[in-house]
């Protein structure tokens, strides 16, 4: 799993050295093996044709087969051979669980202690990462059920995985040390803690496009695991804290730690809870200087810093109060400002943003946030506002102090300026080349164009956020059209437009909305300009999306031949637009009114905590709304077992209902009765639980123990496509 800490220590090595390659073996001497020429080119030729692709399965299946007999009793030459190592790391993802496990086999040996000498190896370290991911697979291959003989035959497979597993965790617990230090080691280290804990993470393929490659987003595969599993999980944590003092000194050592923590924070928040206390336990007890808490050395460490970040994220809010009580109070400006540890400081502002020590954190920053800001650490400077999004109450006292640094707070008529000089992170007086003299009146300073910068970009997305956003409204009014298609049209600067246009009042966004409305071609054909439009259209009304429809429509054929603006074009539905109006427009009501009926909801799954963030997503379930993208908008997980968990209490009233999974239109709801039943259940309802219907899969089974009214609970009735089977509520429950 993707951790921290490898900026400062890419690989354990500095570029350019490479890794010295043993003579000879550890007893005996002899002058290492390696692959001869014949076997070489077998092998480019194997990657060649594995480049090709497979048409059919047979043929993928055959090849794979002929060529993984050809590696047995050589597996470990090949997969510590460059050439060979590659094509077996992609054969390995074709091949069978009981392929899969046969290599692993024949790499570990007869006593498995062959293990260690094949992942610190800088090529046999991917073969053996590569082998560990394979064991995602194992509920993907399972035949139908009435098969028996393929059903043991497939649990045999699984079991020849897991035994090799498991013969790897033996190897890695007796070596740990080694494993922890050694960059390749280290890596298959971190790739079997995801398998053990059925967490792993996968490079999403990126975009192709003529630029330079992006680094590719991650993903979390999450899958079964045996039983088993979680007891290795469990001895292997135990030995790295043993050797708690090699993990927070040593780069490599310390990526491992935070991949078991992230891994535990989402599978076993209990056991994530210990490791993160026992960390802290650690670093706190160690000598240091007389009123010097020992915790500061290690906030300015280069490998250590990262895993507190990692730490802080996960801690609940008595460590994070201790931690500030004990160790951290007064320290903080000192911290703020150091190259290191600031980066530290930014994940505690952003760990403690919804707990009462931010307030605390807070003030002490603000005494030297000029500091701060001189010292060029934006990062700790946007966190603070980023979080300051929670308190209301410090929002107006810090916006304040922004003003006041880049010198646009006194006269009032300065602060119209204000948002070019955020996004340029520039002070009034170098941005516009201007000295007024004390006392002399303010001249309208000469215009320029707008620049704009990362930290300024998110300074602005965090400063939207604010429930007053009077100034930054006001000075994006004052700016002229060119300064406007600049800042939509920029790849940082399009995001602050963004996040002010979004998240403004339907009577603001028109206002800016007709500032933009000679611009919406140019936005439109622009690649970041684009994803800006579309994000507008979203949010904005049927009124305002028949405006910009209006705008764009003139321009078919530029935008037709766009290659960003067609994907507008043909989103925003325009060739219905303008021949099929009536449709069009009953398509846009019928959109904004789902998004009004949930629009309460995500925003009380954004004030009223963790409880009803969780009934909220149920609520989404109920409905049929369970994309990502619903729940990511309103900071809402998705429901887990402890959400969907009915009560085993014998005075329950039972409630079974069928509702459709997703709504077949706008006529099969009356969205009145499904707005009251869902406010319902997000505030009355504990216990939900959601199956599928066993004889029928198209539609869920909702049962429920309802804390209301008869009258409540027959809300939920009427608002079911298919009336409620086996409603007993009995007379007079409350």
């Amino acid at each position: 799993m993707e951790v921290k800490g490898e900026r400062h220590f890419k690989g354990g090595q500095k570029k350019g050295h490479k890794r010295p390659v043993p003579d000879g073996s550890a007893d005996g001497g002899t002058k290492r093996q390696r692959l001869d020429a014949t076997t070489v080119s077998y092998f480019r030729r194997v990657g060649d044709r594995l480049n090709e692709g497979f048409t059919e399965e047979e043929e993928q299946a055959l090849f794979v087969e002929n060529v993984l007999s050809e590696v047995k009793g050589k597996a470990a030459l090949v997969s510590t051979h460059m050439t060979g190592s590659h094509a077996l790391e992609r054969l390995l993802s074709l091949a069978s669980l009981a392929q899969v496990a046969e290599v692993l086999a024949e790499l570990g040996g007869e006593t498995g202690s062959e293990f260690r000498s094949v992942s610190c190896d800088q090529c046999g370290g991917h073969v053996m990462e590569s082998a560990l991911r394979q064991a995602h697979r194992w509920t993907e291959e399972s035949p139908a059920e009435e098969d028996a003989d393929a059903t043991e035959e497939d649990e045999e497979r699984c079991g020849m995985l897991e035994a090799q597993v498991k013969r790897l965790c033996e190897v890695v617990r007796e070596n740990i040390v080694e494993f922890l230090k050694d960059s390749y080691g280290s890596h298959v280290l971190r790739t079997l803690i995801q398998v053990l804990a059925g967490s792993l993470t996968q490079d999403a393929p990126a975009a192709q496009t003529g630029k330079k490659p992006k680094k590719p987003k991650t993903e979390v595969l999450d899958f079964e695991i045996p039983v088993s599993f979680w007891w290795e999980l469990k001895h292997l944590s135990d030995c790295l804290m043993e050797n708690v003092n090699v993990c927070v000194t040593n780069p490599s050592s310390s990526a491992a730690l935070q991949t078991l923590l992230t891994v535990t924070h989402r599978k076993r928040p209990i056991l994530c809870k210990q490791l993160i206390k026992g960390i802290m336990g650690y670093l706190t007890s160690l000598s240091s200087a007389p009123g010097v808490s020992p915790l500061l050395v290690f906030l300015k460490d280069p490998s250590c810093s990262h895993l507190i970040q990692t730490v802080f994220s996960f801690s609940h809010k008595a460590l994070l109060r201790d931690v500030y009580k004990n160790h951290l109070r007064t320290q903080l400006m000192p911290l703020a400002l150091h190259r290191i540890a600031n980066f530290t400081i930014q994940s505690l502002i952003a760990a403690s943003a919804h707990c009462k020590v931010f307030l605390k954190i807070f003030d002490e920053l603000m005494e030297g946030f000029e500091a701060i800001l001189a010292a060029d650490h934006m990062g700790v400077v946007v966190q603070m506002v980023e979080s300051c999004a929670h308190w209301e109450e410090k929002q107006n006292e810090l916006l304040q102090r922004l003003l006041q640094a880049f010198h646009c707070n006194e006269p009032a008529s300065l602060q119209v300026s204000c948002l070019p000089l955020f996004l340029s992170l520039l002070t009034y007086e170098v941005y516009y080349s201007t000295e007024a003299a004390e006392g002399d009146a303010v001249k309208q300073p000469a215009q320029r164009s707008l620049s704009i910068c990362y930290h300024g970009s998110r300074l602005v997305q965090a400063l939207a956020g604010f429930k007053d956003r009077t100034v930054l409204m006001n000075s994006l009014h004052g700016l002229s059209s060119a300064d406007l298609l600049t800042l939509g049209t920029d790849r940082m600067g399009s995001h602050a437009l963004q996040m002010l246009v979004t998240t403004a009042s339907d009577k603001g966004r028109g206002k800016i909305l007709r500032k933009l409305e000679e611009l919406y071609v140019q936005l439109a054909c622009s690649s970041c300009g684009s994803r800006l439009l579309e994000a507008v259209w979203n949010s904005a009304n049927v009124n305002q999306r028949q405006s910009i429809a209006e705008k764009l429509v003139p321009s078919e054929s530029q935008l037709r031949s766009d290659q960003f603006a067609r994907h507008v074009w043909a989103k925003f539905g325009l060739t219905n637009f303008m021949r099929r109006r009536g449709e069009w427009q009953e398509v846009q009501t019928g959109e904004s009114k789902k998004r009004k009926m949930f629009n309460d909801i995500l925003q009380s799954g954004r004030a009223r905590g963790p409880r009803i963030r969780s009934a909220a997503a149920i609520s989404l379930y109920l409905c049929g709304r369970d994309g990502g993208e619903d729940r990511q908008a309103a900071g809402i997980r998705s429901p887990g077992r402890r959400d969907i968990q009915l009560a085993n209490s014998p005075d329950a009233v039972k409630t079974k209902a069928l509702i459709e999974r997703r709504a077949q239109g706008p006529g099969n709801f009356a969205q009145e009765n499904v707005r009251s039943a869902l406010v319902v259940i997000s505030e009355r309802w504990r216990h939900v639980e959601i199956s599928e219907d066993p004889c029928d899969a198209s539609v869920l089974c909702v049962k429920a123990h309802p804390k209301a009214s008869v009258h409540d609970c027959g809300l939920l009735s009427q608002a079911c496509v298919v009336p409620v089977i086996g409603n007993d509520f009995p007379k007079g429950s409350q």
